[in-house]
């Protein structure tokens, strides 16, 4: 009995400190399973795609009824502030830590204290050094996504002809995600040879910011024909820009957002594609990725992983994927609420 009051007050404990959102497991559902605590830290608390991905997270926790799960991030993005809750739920012994960096070079030595802690860490969303993480949860390849979001452009200038300036609005210039992309878009660029990219400028996660930086690459460059804003707080205040200038239809813009940020301008024809992948299964699959991570039934070589309703995913090396992106359109966005 005082062994079980301990254990009692410890995860009372846990909860408590962490100033996040939890999920209060029901009764293992699986014999043998033990009780886990898993720390899920996305790159900027309160910004809707994430908040989509903790609703999926809090589904999949109260489904395996053996994971009690702590949300938490900085409101304000700040790299630092995610150190210190790395470093804090380090400290309280939780099972597994799930971190969506905004700079891996910040959040990296952090990761390994958790690992060299006993701590299984993973990454979603976005990646860090492999070494301080043993698998990332990936919702689509960073070649895919590259070349989504360029034929899409492509496609809404006019297709294959399509002619003019474009610009990408990034979050920041050191998001690992982010640059691999671009990586993968300057490549598909060359399909399109009419697409010239004339800049690549951060929004620092801040709405205000990208609808300000979009402005003045209105001004500096009279040609511009298209904007990729490539993270859910740039794509909104984007096309806020160019439908205040009043181009919309004359500067498109594309990018990465939830349907139900873009609806309205896609609806006024402010936007004609919203690229993104289904953010509440992305939050579903990560916690039954870092379930089995625990248990010890995802491990290096595995090709599959069962995550619940959502079936059999695949693995491969260290990656288990979600499964590619989504294109929301006027035809379909009302389709989808997140």
């Amino acid at each position: 009995m005082k062994n079980l009051l301990s254990i009692l007050a410890l995860a009372v404990v846990i909860v408590g400190c962490s100033g996040g959102d939890s999920a209060k497991s029901e009764a293992p559902k699986e014999s043998g399973s033990k009780q886990i605590t898993v720390a899920m830290l996305p790159k900027k608390k309160g910004v809707p795609y994430f908040t989509s991905c903790s609703e999926g997270a809090m589904e999949a926790a109260k489904e395996l009824g053996n994971v009690e799960l702590i949300y938490d991030g900085p409101t304000s993005g700040d790299a630092a502030d995610a150190v210190k809750l790395i470093d804090q739920w380090t400290a309280q012994g939780v099972d597994v830590i799930a971190v969506s960096p905004n700079d891996p070079a910040v959040l990296g030595p952090a990761m390994k204290r958790a690992r060299d802690a006993g701590i299984k860490v993973l990454t979603w969303d976005a990646d860090a050094d492999a070494a301080n993480r043993e698998f990332l949860v990936n919702q689509a390849t960073p070649e895919e996504i590259g070349n989504s979001l360029v034929d899409a452009m492509a496609k809404d200038l006019g297709g294959d002809s399509a002619t003019g300036d474009v610009a990408i609005v990034t979050a920041s210039l050191t998001a690992a995600n982010q640059n691999e992309w671009i990586k993968f878009m300057k490549v598909r660029l060359a399909k399109y040879p009419g697409l010239k990219l004339v800049a690549t400028k951060p929004s620092n996660e801040d709405q205000k910011l990208a609808f300000s930086v979009t402005q003045d690459l209105m001004k500096v460059y009279p040609g511009l024909k298209g904007v990729f804003a490539i993270s859910s707080v740039a794509f909104p205040g984007a096309a806020e820009a160019i439908k205040q200038a009043g181009k919309s239809g004359k500067v498109l813009v594309t990018g990465l957002s939830t349907p139900n940020d873009m609806k309205t301008y896609v609806k006024e024809d402010v936007v004609k594609s919203v690229i993104l992948w289904n953010t509440k299964d992305l939050g579903y699959l990560t916690i039954f990725a870092a379930r089995a991570l625990a248990d010890g039934k995802l491990k290096a070589g595995d090709t599959t992983l069962s995550a619940g309703r959502l079936g059999e995913k695949k693995v491969v090396g260290d990656n288990v994927m979600l499964g590619g992106t989504i294109t929301f359109d006027k035809a379909n966005i009302d389709e989808f609420d997140f």
